[in-house]
């Protein structure tokens, strides 16, 4: 079977958790946490760094950062992880939807203005699939209205838009390290901000919220959110192959692109002029006119030995939302089109030329024999 992804740990990495070991310190203290919110902050371009256990993690205390009242809203694509949605639920605050650009997948910004509430407080933009939200037209948006963005930045590791990376272009930048992202820590994630006062809460927020004098007392409710020294290891050995890492995504897509670039039925991954795309998985969308949908497609591919995975389900289509009395009665077209005839490919960092050429030549046959 051709996995979907299959995580890249550089040599060093060994070196470093050894080291990690040897020292003692191998829970939430230690020199490598500090190292890892460092590097990566400064590598996105922000002032602080706070690492935690999760990219859900991470998008929880960067919400409960923000101190939103009961009723207040924050503007979120449908098409992404449910994730995004937890986290602005587990804040109090209600999540209002937009739907997809078709050709980015990312949110629409043409239906970000007319969600805006007097209730709306901050703006979440998901860097869909290793392509950027336009983060410069976003913020004319969100700074005529004085909102916040918070980037949801998990499968955008390096993305840029107009050269500045993700993740430091909005008021607060999420990350995940799973195990398939382009830097992983196994599990982990981070938030970066330039802003002190939230990389401060944040702290707070991941640690139990802790009192500085009395430390068993609380003023308010946090969670153990703590990321270990030994994860932070691996990230430190990590990030001086982020670049190399997404030079290799991109050759994986130009390969794909090249193979499957004349195969009637199948839209591709775009980058638009304005961006860099990291390709984080390679998605492909079955055009109306094909007689399957994406778990047709799916099932035939496991047959041949190729893994893959769907695209994302709608927030608004989710039961355990819709049993909360969130989004009755809402159609977003686009994200249902990439639920329905959408997938992605195995595109993971050790993915060998003759694997992808596998795997094209798969979904070609299968497109040809459908389409007799």
């Amino acid at each position: 079977m051709i996995r979907v992804s299959e995580p890249f740990v550089p040599p060093e990495s060994e070196a470093l958790v050894s080291e990690c070991v040897r020292s003692g310190w191998i829970s939430s203290a230690g020199t490598f946490v500090d190292r890892f919110e460092t590097e990566w902050a400064a590598y996105c371009g922000a002032e602080h760094g706070v690492a935690v256990s999760s990219g859900t993690a991470a998008l929880h205390v960067a919400m409960e950062a923000l101190d939103l009242a009961p009723g207040d809203e924050v503007v979120m694509p449908s098409f992404t992880i449910i994730s995004c949605a937890t986290a602005i639920l587990a804040a109090g605050a209600v999540p209002v939807l937009v739907d997809s650009d078709p050709a980015t997948w990312c949110m629409d910004l043409d239906e970000v203005e007319a969600k805006l509430s007097p209730r709306t407080r901050a703006v979440m933009p998901v860097h869909a699939f290793g392509h950027p939200v336009d983060l410069r037209r976003l913020r004319g948006i969100t700074d005529r209205h004085d909102l916040v963005i918070v980037e949801d930045a998990a499968e955008a590791h390096g993305a840029e838009v107009n050269g500045e990376r993700v993740g430091g272009l909005g008021d607060l930048g999420c990350f995940s390290f799973y195990a398939n992202k382009i830097v992983t820590t196994g599990e982990g994630g981070m938030v970066v901000t330039d802003d002190a006062r939230f990389a401060d809460r944040m702290r707070s927020l991941r640690n139990l919220c802790f009192g500085a004098e009395q430390r068993f007392r609380h003023e308010r409710l946090g969670n153990n959110y703590r990321i270990t020294n030994l994860q932070a290891a691996l990230g430190v050995a990590q990030l001086p192959h982020i670049e190399a890492n997404i030079t290799r995504k991109r050759r994986i897509t130009a390969a794909y692109n090249r193979l499957l670039g004349d195969v009637p039925g199948l839209t591709l991954p775009i980058e638009k002029s304005w961006a860099r795309s990291v390709y984080w998985m390679y998605g492909i969308v079955l055009d109306d006119g094909l007689p399957l949908d994406g778990d047709d497609l799916a099932a035939r591919l496991r047959a041949r030995g190729v893994d893959t995975r769907p695209l994302f389900l709608g927030m608004h289509e989710q039961p355990a939302l819709l049993k909360r009395g969130l989004f009755a009665g809402e159609r977003y077209p686009v994200a249902e089109r990439l639920a329905r005839r959408g997938l992605y490919l195995p595109s993971g960092l050790t993915i060998t030329e003759d694997e992808i050429e596998t795997v094209a030549r798969a979904v070609a046959d299968i497109v040809s024999e459908v389409s007799r």
